[in-house]
């Protein structure tokens, strides 16, 4: 095991390792209950939901580890499944077995696509400028989400989009305290420092009274039969369904190269040239999980940013990874327990992630604007739309119009006017409010 995940080379252990997966595996937990109650709204019954949740994320991150070797966990997307529940069965009108059936054809394509290298082709010749944004919206996404899970930050009264939360309410003061714990851990430069930040805050909230303890430690799965390969392929592929999986191919697709380059980055597993060698690898660790996970009864499936908190603990290799699909295949069993950490606990290890996120943003060129705006677009827009999809297509279809505008159409490689006519294309058939 030693040999195979090569800790040598990346400077790593088994303890590393696994605290690593614990970190990554408790930063994402969230999704057992999260996505199943998203879901609900779309018609899946809730209990074999969290069972199609758990499995695709243990499959998905075992392939992960094992083939890819990356630290990377892969669960349902939040972004998408609020996507199918709420726009393409609420708004549209399609069954959610239509919806499965039109992201098991995009994970066929991303599938197709990766064993020929096309999207390798395609994530090559995306500028450095915009892996470094990717990394650093990324960061500053996860950090908004963590401020609104801790409720730090609240939903703004009088206009105001966001306001300042609740501070002075015990939930509000124990994740302060919990980022001070991960924070002053940090800078002694301890291991397991986000871990111990989310166990304390945990811990105290459960003494205090403010998060129940869970009524029971372990429980059976809920049968997934009523949901298991119950997708509707004929129906999506449907001249009227099309669109769907167009939208689904781009959103997965863009979230999936701009997490796996932020990630690589923070990791320090980019190369001299800001690609990720052998992406192919993790990408088709991805396209398996995303045809798997409909046929389960979930959506959409992918590399999960949470992951850069695995890594900040050191997590380097496939064998994080094996942690947390451990893990996940455990709360089949033990959901009570694992789902009982609360918010504010795990909302802090979000929040202290954009610290080390935001670094890459000094190798941005701000002196080049065809360079600095699509750079600042891609971050600006992935924060504060709330959508990773959203700042990356902007990214990648600002840029090349840019440069082309400006007589620099030469320096824009082939592959960014693919990712620019599909990002084009988001835009375009994406359902608006």
């Amino acid at each position: 095991m030693h040999r195979y995940f090569d800790f040598a080379r990346h400077e790593t252990s088994y303890r590393q390792e696994t605290i690593a997966g614990i970190t990554t595996f408790l930063t994402m937990a969230y999704i057992i209950i999260v996505n199943p109650a998203i879901l609900e709204a779309a018609g899946i019954p809730k209990g074999p939901s969290m069972t199609a949740t758990i499995i695709s994320a243990a499959f998905g991150t075992l392939v992960m580890g094992v083939y890819a070797k990356r630290p990377f966990a892969i669960a349902p997307y939040m972004s998408e499944n609020a996507f199918i529940a709420y726009t393409v069965v609420k708004v549209l009108g399609y069954s959610w077995q239509t919806a499965l059936g039109a992201i098991f054809i995009a994970g066929a394509l991303f599938t197709v696509l990766t064993v020929f290298k096309v999207r390798s082709w395609l994530a090559d010749a995306i500028p450095s400028c915009l892996k470094f944004s990717f990394s650093v919206g990324i960061g500053l996404f996860l950090t908004f989400i963590g401020l609104n899970e801790t409720g730090i930050v609240a939903l703004g009264v009088a206009g105001a989009p966001v306001c300042l939360g609740k501070v002075n309410t015990a939930p509000v003061l124990l994740s302060i305290l919990g980022f001070a714990v991960i924070a002053w851990l940090m800078v002694k430069r301890i291991h397991g420092a986000i871990v111990i930040g989310i166990l304390t805050a945990t811990v105290l909230s459960f003494i205090l009274g403010i998060t129940p303890l869970p009524r029971e430690l372990v429980s059976l799965p809920p049968d997934p039969t009523p949901i298991f390969m119950q997708l509707d392929i004929r129906g999506a592929l449907s001249p009227q369904a099309l669109p769907v999986v167009l939208i689904i191919f781009v959103m997965a697709f863009v979230d999936t190269v701009g997490t796996l380059i932020g990630l690589s980055s923070r990791a320090g597993l980019l190369d001299e040239n800001g690609n990720l060698p052998e992406i192919e690898k993790p990408m088709l660790a991805d396209a398996l999980a995303n045809m798997v996970a409909p046929v389960l009864g979930t959506t959409t499936t992918g590399a999960y940013i949470e992951s850069a908190a695995g890594i900040e603990e050191g997590g380097r290799t496939g064998f994080t990874s094996l942690v947390v699909a451990g893990l996940f295949l455990l709360s089949l069993f033990f959901a009570p327990l694992f789902t009982a950490v609360p918010p504010h606990a795990y909302g802090t290890a979000l929040i202290i992630i954009g610290v080390f996120m935001i670094s890459p943003i000094t190798r941005i060129d701000f002196s080049d604007y065809t360079e600095l705006i699509p750079a600042f677009l891609t971050i600006v827009l992935i924060s504060f739309t709330y959508n990773i999809g959203v700042g990356m297509t902007a990214g990648l279809l600002s840029y090349p119009l840019l440069k082309t505008l400006t007589g620099r159409g030469k320096e824009v490689r082939a592959g960014m006017w693919v990712l620019a006519a599909l990002s084009l294309s988001f835009y375009i058939f994406y359902p608006y409010k």
